[in-house]
């Protein structure tokens, strides 16, 4: 008798391990560690697009995932340069170039980059009324920040498409409005 719920609480443990990594796509996401600020050096730290620098001492959170991916994902949408020069600092992730900002492209937090499995692919962004069609070339580090690999920026939230001026002129946000907007998305 002994023997037999034994034997059933190792069957139960198996099938609740087996069902928990059949879910982890849709898991809360937790912070996974903080960094640590450190100052930039003198004009390391490119602001443009309301950029924030990295600050000394101050802890900043970072994460290895993202929330879910459904027809209406909630993000928030931030302003990037991904020319050469701007605030994207390195050439894009996915293919080792630089992108016009007239051009529709986005940067998803690392979780939704997912290891650049939406590389060159398209998600639909809604958000003012309007929808735009933009590509995926960079990833939003979420887990790394506060170096010169990153502008000396922090890293992204876990929520972030990070999108060019071509983005925010299509949905038909005022550009006065440029930097920060709740919207949605999903894959194209």
């Amino acid at each position: 008798m002994e023997s037999f719920g034994l034997k059933a609480s190792l069957i139960l443990v198996a099938i609740l391990l087996f069902a928990d990594c059949l879910n982890v796509e849709g898991q809360i996401c937790r912070p996974s560690g903080t960094i640590r600020g450190k100052k930039p050096p003198p004009g390391k730290c490119n602001q443009d697009n309301d950029s924030d620098c990295c600050k000394e001492g101050q802890l900043y959170t970072k994460y290895k995932c993202s929330p879910p991916v459904s027809s209406h994902t909630k993000a928030y949408l931030t302003l990037n340069g991904f020319e050469k020069k701007e605030d994207g600092g390195a050439p894009s992730e996915c293919d080792n170039h630089y992108h016009s900002d007239d051009t529709p492209v986005v940067a998803l937090s690392t979780g939704w980059y997912n290891k650049g499995s939406r590389c060159l692919n398209n998600i639909t962004i809604t958000a003012n009324g309007r929808s735009v069609v933009a590509m995926v070339v960079d990833e939003c580090d979420s887990t790394m920040g506060c170096d010169s690999d990153h502008d000396y920026q922090p890293p992204c939230r876990n929520n972030i498409v990070d999108a060019s001026r071509a983005v925010w002129k299509a949905l038909g946000v005022p550009h006065g409005q440029w930097g920060g907007l709740d919207i949605t998305w999903t894959d194209a």
